[in-house]
C-alpha cells in the first residue's frame, strides 16, 4: 500500500514563451476548414487556446533544461525529501526521446537507477506547477517496467502518476494515485497496482485497492472525480472508487514519478524506465475512456502538441 508522501515542492513560475505567445496569437486569426475537421466532436478547435477547461500535453520537448518545459507549468523535481531513498531527486533521469511504441511517436521518459547504495541512487520526478486542477478528468498513456533496462531485478520500485495538493501540511490534503508495484513492496509481494484516495498525510488517513496483476506495457490510467466520487479505471475499465471524505478538496497538480521504497541489495547498477506519452486533463466534467482518446487523437491530428485553458488558481 501506497505509504505517505514526505516530499519537499519546490515551485517555479514561468511566464509564457515568446513562441507559444506567437502560436496562440496565429490560432485566434487563422482556424479554417482543415483545424475544424481536426477537431473532436461537440469541441472547440484543439488550437493552444482552446476548448476551454482543458490540458494537454505530448512532451514535445528537448531536454529537462528546455525552457518551453517551464512555460507550460511543469518542472524536474531536484529538491529534497521523500517519498523512497530521501534526497536522491535528480533532473539527470528526465529525457524526451524518440519511441516508435508511442502515438506521436515521442515520450517522457523517466529513468531511475541505483547500485543498492544511497550515494548511488537517483529518482525522478516531474510535477506541474499551476496549483489548478481540482474536480473532472485525468488520464494519461503510461508505459510500465516489469523488470530493469539493464541490471538485477529485484528491487522494490514505484511507476506513478498521481493529482496532489501542493502541501503535504495542508487541512485539505488531497491526493489521488495510481502506483505500480512490480516486485511489491513493503512487506507485499508483486505486481500490484494500488489505486490510493487520501484525506491526510499525515497521520496517513486513506483508502486503497490493489489489482494484482502484471501491467508491463502501455496502458491508459484515468481518473474521475465528480459529483463526490471518486472513480479509477484502467484501459477502460473501472478498477476502483472512493467517495465520502477521500474525495479531493483543494486544488491539485499532476505528478509522475518513479521511485525505489528501500535498498534490498548492494552490488550491480541497474536502471528503471517509465515512460509517458501524453497527459490529459478536463476540468468539471466527467468525459469517457472513449471521448478522451476521440479528444486526444484530434490534438495529434491537428499536430497540438500542448494546450493549457485551465483557470489559474
Amino acid at each position: 500500500m501506497s505509504q505517505p508522501r514526505r516530499t519537499s515542492r519546490r515551485r517555479a513560475w514561468a511566464a509564457l514563451a515568446l513562441p507559444a505567445l506567437l502560436c496562440f496569437l496565429a490560432a485566434c486569426s487563422g482556424g479554417g476548414p482543415a483545424d475544424d475537421a481536426a477537431a473532436p466532436a461537440g469541441s472547440a478547435s484543439p488550437t493552444p487556446s482552446g476548448p476551454p477547461g482543458t490540458l494537454f500535453d505530448d512532451f514535445q520537448y528537448d531536454g529537462a533544461d528546455d525552457p518551453a518545459l517551464a512555460a507550460h507549468g511543469w518542472e524536474i523535481r531536484t529538491g529534497g525529501g521523500g517519498p523512497g531513498i530521501k534526497d536522491s531527486w535528480s533532473a539527470a533521469g528526465a529525457a524526451f526521446p524518440a519511441d516508435p511504441t508511442a502515438q506521436g511517436g515521442r515520450v517522457l521518459q523517466l529513468r531511475s537507477s541505483t547500485d543498492g547504495t544511497k550515494p548511488g541512487t537517483k529518482q525522478v520526478e516531474i510535477q506541474g506547477t499551476g496549483k489548478n486542477l481540482f474536480t473532472g478528468t485525468y488520464a494519461a498513456r503510461v508505459h510500465f517496467s516489469d523488470k530493469p533496462t539493464s541490471g538485477r531485478n529485484g528491487d522494490h520500485v514505484v511507476q506513478t502518476f498521481f493529482p496532489i495538493s501542493p502541501s503535504d501540511a495542508s487541512d485539505k490534503y488531497s491526493e489521488l494515485d495510481f502506483e505500480y508495484l512490480p516486485n511489491g513492496g513493503w512487506g507485499s509481494t508483486g505486481p500490484r497496482l494500488d489505486n490510493v484516495s487520501w484525506y491526510k498525510a499525515d497521520p496517513p488517513d486513506r483508502v486503497n485497492n490493489t489489482l494484482k496483476q502484471r501491467l508491463g506495457g502501455w496502458h491508459t490510467l484515468m481518473i474521475t472525480a465528480m459529483d463526490g466520487k471518486v472513480t479509477y479505471s484502467l484501459d477502460g475499465k473501472e478498477v476502483f472508487s472512493s467517495s465520502g471524505k477521500y474525495v479531493p478538496r483543494e486544488k491539485m497538480d499532476i505528478h509522475f514519478s518513479n521511485w525505489f521504497i528501500d535498498l534490498p541489495f548492494a552490488g550491480g547498477a541497474r536502471t528503471w524506465e517509465m515512460k509517458v506519452n501524453w497527459v490529459y486533463y478536463k476540468a468539471d466534467e466527467a468525459v469517457s475512456p472513449a471521448d478522451v482518446q476521440k479528444t486526444v487523437d484530434g490534438f495529434y491530428s491537428a499536430g497540438t502538441h500542448h494546450i493549457n485553458t485551465v483557470p489559474k488558481a
